[in-house]
């Protein structure tokens, strides 16, 4: 799963990323952005306490890790669940707009359905091939993920939740991914959500493989 030719050093500390668990408008199938507040389902819990769980164990004990996540409601409740696992205070996250999910623009909050195809997707990839109105491209995500990785100095472990399409891109970028021709961005494998992988200096392992979906797309 690693891509050692244009990686990302880390300095050796792990990072430590996952996607925030199922929120309601996952389960009703509406577009998500990052406005509208959007909790955690039972399911989208039980990823988060699945996570957390496979976390503490991997770390095998202590580990004084940096919290990290978008400002969303729904990566803060994510974190709050998998922080009471590794026994840390949720209240020294750090939340950061730059890990924001793609901007869905006048499409937020609408239903799949309703959208009589005018959102293109290549379901195999899961990626949105349509950029919506008013809303963000694949790039643009690259974009503000750069200047938050040229702010970071690596200098300890770290835990971030992030959103589905971001989290893909962020990984793309520390992994040394070229960029996918269909988005012109560098982007990882979909994994399902409850998933949670660590990167160290360009190299990717599964923690956990959850056994949500994958984006909607």
């Amino acid at each position: 799963m690693s891509n050692l030719s244009r990686n990302i050093s880390t300095n050796g500390k792990r990072l430590f990323i996952a996607r925030h668990g199922e929120t309601i408008f996952n389960l009703a199938g509406r577009i998500q952005g990052n406005d509208a507040h959007t909790p955690l389902t039972q399911r989208g819990f039980a990823q988060a306490d699945e996570m957390g769980r496979a976390l503490a164990l991997y770390l095998g004990g202590f580990c004084n890790l940096d919290l990290v996540a978008s400002d969303t409601g729904r990566a803060l409740q994510t974190l709050s669940i998998v922080c009471e696992h590794i026994e840390l205070d949720w209240h020294n996250t750090i939340p950061d707009s730059r890990l924001r999910e793609i901007d869905m623009g006048e499409w937020e909050g609408v239903y799949y359905s309703k959208l009589n195809g005018q959102l293109q997707v290549d379901h195999q990839q899961g990626l949105f091939l349509t950029q919506a109105p008013g809303g963000e491209t694949y790039r643009d995500i690259v974009n503000r993920l750069k200047t938050w990785l040229a702010d970071q100095a690596f200098d300890r472990d770290m835990l971030l939740i992030s959103h589905g399409m971001t989290s893909r891109v962020l990984r793309g970028l520390l992994t040394g991914q070229p960029p996918l021709e269909l988005i012109n961005a560098p982007i990882a494998e979909s994994l399902p959500q409850g998933s949670m992988v660590q990167i160290v200096d360009g190299e990717e392992t599964i923690v956990h493989l959850g056994a949500g979906e994958s984006e909607k797309a």
